[in-house]
């Protein structure tokens, strides 16, 4: 039942999505935890408009709004508006910048993957420069095992190689740019099949 639900709301995004003029995108990204995350939307809406797209910001259960509850309660009021709004989306741009660490904000990865897994095109921005592994090892003491590969030092885990600048399964399943509005720009184009695949990059 569950998997045909699934089918279901796949099924009715896409039809959606055909019949709208104007694409629709979520903004995915640690943004909505900085003290200036209003001023930052107002810019990434004001972007999607210049575009002639409509930008959805992500949901927050309607804490703003005076809604109250427990915190399992507004936790998946925002897990379900969050849900609701991806699976509107015609695709999604999201922040991958590191966050609290060498990684992306963990609930933005997730919105990724489920974009992903929706066939919705992602563009992702604020990814550093250079590869992952090279930022862990910047970090964390590391050093090449006898097969060459590199591994942390004190606990001998390896660390993702490959040339890739974040975990493989974010690099392959996302296109990349520079910056937010380049982002929008690429996402826009894929939207009008413009796009392709040369967009992804290590």
């Amino acid at each position: 039942m569950k998997q045909d639900k699934r089918a279901r709301i796949v099924e009715v995004t896409d039809v959606a999505s055909e019949k709208r003029a104007r694409p629709r995108v979520y903004l995915a990204g640690p943004d909505v935890f900085f003290a200036d995350s209003e001023k930052i939307f107002q810019n990434l809406l004001a972007h999607c408009e210049r575009l002639g797209m409509v930008g959805l910001v992500p949901s927050d259960g309607g804490i703003s709004e005076g809604i109250v509850g427990a915190d399992d309660e507004l936790a998946q009021r925002i897990y379900d508006g969050n849900v609701a709004l991806m699976c509107d989306a015609d695709g999604v741009v999201a922040n991958l910048m590191s966050f609290r660490g060498a990684e992306p904000d963990s609930g933005t990865a997730f919105e990724v993957g489920f974009a992903a897994a929706l066939q919705k095109p992602v563009v992702v921005y604020g990814v550093p420069e250079g590869s992952y592994a090279s930022r862990v090892a910047a970090a964390i003491p590391s050093t090449r095992d006898s097969g060459g590969n590199l591994r942390e030092t004190k606990t001998g885990v390896l660390i993702e190689g490959l040339g890739q600048r974040m975990n493989l399964m974010l690099t392959r399943s996302t296109a990349m740019a520079p910056t937010a509005e380049a982002a929008l720009e690429m996402l826009r184009n894929m939207l009008k099949g413009s796009g392709d695949d040369d967009d992804k990059v290590p």
